[in-house]
């Protein structure tokens, strides 16, 4: 019987510090240096792959997230949950999406509510409860967008635990004006002037630094949407980038596993994956074309660019008020790069589709038209994706690594020793982390529900140099499922067979055992089983998950 997420026999999470309690930090001198109760930001980007940060490889410019990674500690094993609704309940709750009522995205679905349970706490209330102001800014997209209804009322981030929210409640449909734009829980007007939604959610969380009030601790979720599509930026950045990416996903992708190399992110042992066979080769592409996936890959970097200025003026008001020393800074990513082709029939729905000046908004990936402004909406496409997830396998809302491995970055100077670690960690860490460091308990019980016991376990002996025992995590998204025990690894595409790897000696998931090992295969299948019923995961019958083009030669090959 595995206890989840720790293999059988250790514990499910360390206990946790109570406020002047003798299981205090004097209990684990290895943690004293955690003793004074922490500000905490957590920075979120949205749809980034594990190598779009200078730090993990690239070469977008990220001057002011390497600098938290050259004085902090890098993961090279950390997980999300796939997809943008999954990763966002999990590390707001410590529980599995499953468990936490997003079985798949907002809305019922599979006999999942699509809504954040009340049978679990978000790290707002929980740190709240302790005693910490608790900000947000950016992507909520843990509800429904219900316009004037009072279920979407009870369930925004002000409802659930934040003292101030400034941000969107689905997800990113425009970067210069988005629908369920909310401040306080308070749908706002339509924005104006040269408004850009990743400028007004950094100047919205640095504000709620400046006010702050000195004798009190504070937490800030700041949950940028960039660079999710549409992929839009104003053009004085991209104009920056045009040009760059001209060599192509294949040189450049050499050229980033190379990188990663030399920043020992990865093992030489570990040989690129093959190309995806939805993947076109870069020289196949028409010349006709070329401009156009240039202009895609500079619009996402500038995107990217745009954010990592964003947190350089959040780290310069922690250094304006003199906090730098008492403040952890944590940086991820929700998901890997998104391989979808937007389609204006796939898009359904509630989207924009005039500009604020009511001109057209194009809808849909059109090389004819060139992404950025406001009348567009497009994404950057499976191949750009690819070179995004480097060196890994797939993409976004699959559970092979590139799905689901994030950068992640702790920063906290004279605390965490920096370098980099190979332990493995998951989003729902985060929950028995930061009680820990906020000398709080998790509640059985909270304003009359019964809470879900939590599932992730306390990183803070990754953050001292120790180890942690071995993990076992599960993963579920639309019929995409995984186990992962210790080095070992079981995942399959929905409805396509088990693959399994051995990620000591095969981190990119290239040579499948499960036919050369059916009793460790039959020993992960149960290993997952167990997990699936633990967590309430159900079977899945709906559409397999959408990447690339059903015909990419058809779109862009040479004739």
């Amino acid at each position: 019987m595995v206890r989840w997420g720790v293999i059988a026999g250790a514990l499910v999470i360390a206990c946790l510090w109570k406020v002047g309690g003798a299981s205090g930090p004097d209990a684990d001198p290895a943690r004293a240096q955690f003793a004074t109760r922490p500000n905490i930001i957590l920075i979120l980007a949205d749809d980034m792959g594990y190598s779009d940060l200078g730090c993990y490889g690239s070469p977008i410019p990220t001057p002011n997230i390497d600098r938290l990674a050259q004085g902090g500690l890098r993961f090279t094993q950390f997980y999300n949950g796939a997809r943008c609704c999954p990763t966002r309940a999990a590390l707001l709750t410590g529980l599995y999406a499953h468990q936490a009522g997003i079985g798949d995205m907002t809305g019922p679905s599979r006999n999942y509510p699509g809504d954040l349970s009340r049978n679990a706490i978000t790290l707002g209330e929980g740190l709240s409860a302790a005693g910490y102001s608790t900000y947000m800014s950016g992507k909520w997209h843990v509800t429904p967008w219900r316009p004037n209804s009072p279920r979407m009322v009870e369930n925004t981030p002000t409802d659930r635990g934040f003292d101030h929210f400034y941000g969107i409640i689905q997800s990113v449909r425009s970067y210069y004006n988005p629908p369920s734009l909310m401040e306080d829980g308070k749908q706002l007007p339509a924005t104006t002037g040269d408004y850009y939604l990743t400028d007004a959610l950094t100047d919205h969380a640095v504000k709620y630094l400046h006010e702050q009030k000195k004798d009190k601790p504070y937490f800030l979720y700041m949950a940028y949407t960039a660079p999710h599509f549409p992929i839009q930026a104003p053009e004085a950045d991209v104009a920056k980038y045009r040009g760059k990416f001209k060599a192509g996903w294949d040189v450049l992708k050499k050229q980033r596993y190379e990188n990663q190399l030399a920043l020992k992110l990865i093992d030489p042992a570990w040989p690129l994956p093959e190309r995806d066979p939805q993947e076109l080769p870069w020289n196949d592409i028409d010349a006709a074309y070329m401009d156009w996936f240039d202009t895609r890959m500079a619009v996402y970097t500038a995107m990217i660019q745009r954010m990592d200025q964003g947190v350089g003026k959040i780290i310069k008001e922690v250094e304006a008020r003199g906090e730098v020393d008492n403040t952890l800074i944590i940086f991820l990513s929700d998901n890997g790069g998104c391989a979808e082709e937007v389609t204006p029939e796939g898009l359904g729905d509630g989207f924009p589709t005039v500009t604020r000046a009511g001109k057209p908004i194009h809808l849909g990936n059109d090389p004819s038209v060139m992404p950025g402004p406001e009348d567009t909406y497009e994404s950057y496409g499976l191949e750009w994706a690819g070179l995004s997830n480097t060196p890994f396998r797939k993409y976004k809302s699959f559970v092979h690594e590139g799905g689901i491995s994030t950068p992640l970055i702790a920063y906290w100077p004279g605390r965490i020793k920096p370098g980099l670690t190979r332990e493995i960690g998951h989003v729902i860490d985060f929950m028995p982390t930061l009680l820990e460091l906020a000398q709080a308990t998790y509640p059985k019980e909270y304003k009359g529900h019964a809470i879900t016991p939590v599932e992730g376990r306390s990183l803070l002996p990754v953050l001292t140099g120790q180890s942690r025992p071995e993990v076992v995590y599960g993963w579920e998204h639309e019929g995409n499922r995984a186990v992962r025990a210790g080095d070992w690894k079981m995942v399959s595409i929905a409805r396509h067979p088990w693959e399994l790897y051995d990620l000591k000696k095969d981190r990119l998931e290239t040579h499948d055992l499960a036919q050369s090992m059916p009793e460790k295969l039959a020993e992960m299948e149960s290993n997952y089983n167990e997990w699936a019923t633990h967590v309430g995961a159900k079977p899945f019958n709906g559409r397999p998950t959408l990447s690339g083009w059903e015909d990419p030669a058809s779109h862009y090959k040479k004739k």
